[in-house]
């Protein structure tokens, strides 16, 4: 499914919208059963239910691997996945109606191309298989004759897409402005002002100061609530010692992961195909010559590293091409080579030696692994025992006691660190910990490496202020702080208006000819009579700036808090000197000159290609939104939300 996506062959559901796991493989099946219930219809196009509710779960397994726990159905509806899903479904209906009805269809030629070119039908040569073809559209209950009009369908919906939001461009304007600001650069000066500098140190507050202080600010000082937690627990890993593994049990093991301990030598390639030959050989040419980068190229081609990327590849998964790619001794581009799909550049970027792990170097890991998941099966076949002995009544603490499940307590916080191998690590154990009311009975709740645990509220301590006394070091330090931030910033005001009013004066003497103040000028040398002005008296000391030129909006100095390269960024004109308050630190800050970006420059050129496409995409998207809501509304959209709750609750 991910190769075909990064190839574009997949369904107009899967280039807009890019969430929905419908079909086989993701190349263009909206759903491989019939007669189930519709969620509703735009026109006379009907939006079928199994789709929903397959995405759904797709969805829900998604979320929930990269959480690292199950994403339940009052989760995914407040994070919006299923109204995510269902517009996704009425827009490709919507797509499909319009299509219907003013005609729009591919011919068989094209549906052809595109089944011969899903990769869930091709086999090891590359090629088509029919066999393949055949046993898959079987396994999922579809006639080749229903899976093609499904193709086609999907097909009619691409070419309405391409002709409604293709041809759409950025505006030059835009984009050169847009370059502009990413690559202006700043010359700016900073200085810091410090405490040594102030001309009232920070005092020394008293008592009354400092409990006024703990008063005032009394979120700083409030613990938050403690829950008293009894529990029990049982992970694989306290099981391990009490599992007993022979050796064929370890053998089988190997050879299930054979693949693992056993692989060829593999590369890491990415493929560029061209139109012809001629347009390959061309491109390998201006490559050679400097002349631009593969990057370059991938970009010319419409395409991103990731749409052209094959992974680790074997010689035998390259075909023809994978002699010379594996003849290659160090990463580079090779080609043109030719390929099924025509001629091509190859980029090799890592080469990844075979791997060759015998039984005997495996076992050890082999054994700790299977040991643990034999743990796991064991507390999973035990789990309803424990269950019942809650339900009939026994505590935590009886359980424990007939039972290799251990007892435990812990006051527990949302802001604890959980020591090393802690239960408080889990994070299933730290949501129910954290809901939980104390007269909630115990269950039996399961852990992310496959133990098991129950746990009840004993006791629960609200947020509550901590008494003055316990923390009058904390309090002295807090108010500390804060004191020396006010002061430094007053201070700070004072030295930017002294600098302010100096630079006003250098500029004054400078316009009206003068190199020095007046007070240094001999008395007996007369004045010139083209002086409009006297020359006025600096006041303040001149600062000692530190400058840093050509300063870029992702750029840093070292030394220094982030935050003041950002407020750099902000200031208006030349000569405006501000005032930052970063890390605790003080600083002035002066906006010298204002670099303009050099539109010509090749890192401009790149950066305005990728904002092309960027705001390209961005106006067909608006564009090709815009048009779908208005087939919608000619076409009327009807919704049918009991069967849409059915599904959720089918789902869950």
């Amino acid at each position: 499914m991910t190769n075909l996506r990064a190839k574009g062959k997949s369904t107009i559901v899967w280039i807009l919208m890019g969430l929905l796991i419908l079909g086989l493989g993701g190349f263009g099946v909206t759903s491989f059963t019939s007669g189930s219930s519709d969620i509703g219809s735009v026109g006379k196009t009907k939006v079928d239910g199994e789709d929903y509710g397959r995405a759904m779960r797709s969805e829900l397994n998604n979320y929930s691997q990269q959480a690292g726990e199950r994403l339940t159905m009052e989760q995914a509806q407040a994070m919006g996945l299923q109204q995510s899903i269902q517009s996704q479904l009425f827009t490709a209906a919507a797509l499909q109606e319009e299509a219907r009805r003013i005609g729009v269809s591919v011919g068989d030629q094209r549906v052809v191309q595109s089944i011969s070119d899903a990769p869930a039908f091709q086999g090891p040569n590359g090629s088509f298989d029919r066999t393949a073809y055949s046993q898959i559209l079987a396994r999922e209950g579809l006639t080749e004759s229903e899976f093609e009009q499904r193709i086609r369908e999907d097909e009619a919906r691409m070419l309405l897409h391409r002709a409604v939001s293709g041809g759409v461009a950025s505006p030059a304007t835009m984009v050169e402005q847009t370059v502009e600001w990413l690559l202006q650069t700043r010359d700016i000066s900073w200085y810091e002002v410090t405490e040594a500098e102030l001309t009232t140190p920070v005092s020394e507050p008293d008592e009354e100061t400092l409990k006024a202080w703990h008063s005032a600010n009394a979120e700083r000082f409030t613990a938050p609530e403690k829950r008293k937690l009894s529990y029990i627990w049982l992970t694989p890993e306290m099981l391990v010692d009490e599992v007993d593994l022979d050796e064929q049990a370890l053998r089988d093991a190997y050879e299930e992961r054979i693949n693992q301990y056993r692989q060829p030598e593999r590369r890491m390639v990415g493929r560029l195909v061209f139109p012809s030959a001629e347009d390959a050989q061309s491109a390998k040419d201006r490559l050679d010559a400097g002349e631009l980068s593969f990057d370059d190229l991938v970009a010319e081609r419409g395409l991103t590293l990731e749409d052209i990327d094959l992974g680790e590849v074997t010689r035998s998964d390259m075909g023809q091409a994978g002699d010379a790619v594996f003849a290659m001794e160090q990463p580079g581009v090779i080609g043109p080579l030719q390929t099924d799909l025509g001629a091509a550049l190859f980029s090799m970027n890592g080469i990844l030696e075979a791997v060759d792990v015998s039984f005997e170097e495996a076992k050890e890991e082999l054994g700790s692994e299977a040991a643990v998941d034999r743990a796991a099966r064991m507390i999973e076949s035990q789990m309803s025992e424990y269950e019942d002995m809650l339900a009939s009544g026994a505590t935590l603490e009886d359980v424990a006691e007939e039972t290799p499940m251990e007892f435990g307590t812990l006051d527990w916080s949302s802001d604890m660190e959980p020591e090393e191998q802690s239960i408080a690590g889990y994070n299933s154990f730290r949501d129910i910990a954290e809901e939980i009311g104390e007269d909630e009975f115990p269950a039996i709740e399961r852990l992310e490496d496959g133990g098991i645990f129950a746990l009840r509220l004993d006791e629960i301590t609200p947020p509550t202020l901590i008494p003055f006394e316990e923390i009058r070091d904390r309090v002295a330090e807090d108010w500390r702080r804060e004191e020396l931030k006010r002061l430094l910033l007053a201070r700070a005001e004072e030295v930017r208006l002294g600098a302010v009013a100096l630079d006003n004066i250098v500029d004054r003497n400078a316009e009206n000819g003068d190199d020095v103040p007046a007070a240094e000028t001999p008395a007996d040398e007369p004045a010139s009579p083209e002086q409009a002005e006297p020359a006025v008296e600096p006041v303040g000391t001149p600062l000692d700036w530190t400058t840093q030129t050509g300063l870029t909006r992702d750029g840093w100095i070292e030394g220094l808090p982030h935050e003041i390269v950002s407020q750099a960024f902000t200031i208006a004109k030349p000569g405006d000197i501000e005032i930052a308050d970063a890390g605790g630190r003080v600083f002035l800050f002066r906006l010298d000159e204002i670099g303009a970006a050099d539109q010509k420059s090749e890192e401009a050129t790149r950066i305005a290609e990728s904002v092309k496409q960027r705001i390209s995409q961005s106006l067909q998207n608006d564009i090709f939104s815009y048009y779908t809501q208005a087939v919608q509304k000619n076409a009327g959209i009807s919704v049918n939300q009991a069967a849409i709750d059915a599904i959720n609750a089918q789902v869950q």
